[in-house]
């Protein structure tokens, strides 16, 4: 294999430049040619590709998002769409391609090596979801910047004797709330993954209320069943104000668009490097991630069907510490 190409898609997460710049540069250095894709699957099935010299790669480790950028392809959805991405990275000389990215990106991927193309995936998601990987690229970042905004909203709550619902981002997995809510003492922390009452979380901000408790956070993923609006406006309609005053902040993309953290960098070059490893070792068709501390390769054919649950000890620790 002497030609190889990367690139990302989906939902930028800090850290994917590093790991964009660990596959240049790993390859540059076993004497490969590498080729940056723009604009992710598009950019397969346009031909949008660019050789890339170590200096191509220069002075992004640390900056967030990516450097290729990331664009919807509906085309790629089909099978003539995934055949056209292949014939033209082999018209340009592409032997192998790193696909940096979550779920959705790791299911192209999946597809493109049941054609036959060599693919290996790296494990890139803020919200943490991906089978394959116990934390993938952006995670971190993503949880400081939570954190960071718990620690601040904290002040103003205490100063106006307030409730204040931070959401945070995730989808339809509870990770980031869960994690960012335990480090932040968050009183309540409202998940996808746990069936959420009002009614319930009302009693837990009534009884925090009772110990004296003169401001109160609850952080609120944004798949939950109701998001931090909803439930402000729930328990202004049914009368639950319960002596505090209620506001709703959404962090939004603020977490998927900070610069990332030291560990974020260099989870990046580690599975960066690997990915391009594996390629050149033959083995393709892989996600490659982090599992109990150590580098490990999964079967995309695994990682797309796979459920990444939520560590049962985390869901009893926020309950208890949160009293």
């Amino acid at each position: 294999m002497k030609n190889i190409a990367v690139l990302t898609s989906g939902g930028d997460a800090p850290g994917m430049n590093a790991a964009i710049r660990a596959v240049v540069r790993t390859g540059l250095g076993r004497g490969l040619s590498m080729w940056g894709v723009y604009q992710g699957y598009s950019g397969l099935i346009e031909g949008n590709f660019k050789r890339f010299g170590t200096r191509d790669v220069g002075s992004i480790i640390q900056r967030g998002g990516t450097i290729l950028g990331s664009a919807r392809c509906h085309e790629f959805q089909t099978e003539e769409g995934r055949e056209l991405a292949i014939r033209r990275m082999r018209g340009a000389g592409i032997e192998g391609l790193v696909v940096i990215g979550g779920n959705g990106s790791q299911t192209g991927a999946n597809e493109l090596n049941k054609l036959g193309f060599p693919v290996v995936g790296v494990a890139s998601t803020i919200d943490n979801d991906l089978y394959g990987s116990d934390v993938t690229i952006g995670v971190d970042t993503a949880l400081n910047v939570a954190l960071n905004a718990i620690d601040n909203l904290k002040v103003t709550a205490a100063s106006h004797r307030r409730c204040l619902l931070l959401e945070v981002m995730g989808r339809n997995c509870g990770y980031l709330a869960l994690m960012s809510g335990i480090a932040g003492g968050a009183e309540v922390v409202a998940i996808p993954e746990v069936e959420v009452v009002p009614e319930h979380l009302a009693e837990r901000i009534q009884e925090a209320y009772e110990r004296g408790k003169p401001h109160l956070i609850v952080v609120v993923a944004e798949g939950a069943k109701y998001n931090a609006e909803g439930l402000c406006r729930y328990f202004e309609e049914h009368d639950l104000l319960l002596g505090y005053e209620f506001r709703s902040t959404v962090l939004g993309y603020v977490q998927r668009g900070a610069v990332p953290t030291c560990s974020d960098r260099l989870l990046g070059t580690r599975l960066g490097y690997e990915a391009v490893e594996q390629l050149v070792a033959g083995n393709t068709g892989v996600l490659v991630g982090i599992i109990n501390g150590a580098l490990a390769c999964t079967p995309l054919d695994v990682v797309v069907k796979g459920k990444k649950p939520l560590d049962p000890w985390f869901l009893k620790a926020a309950d208890i510490m949160a009293h």
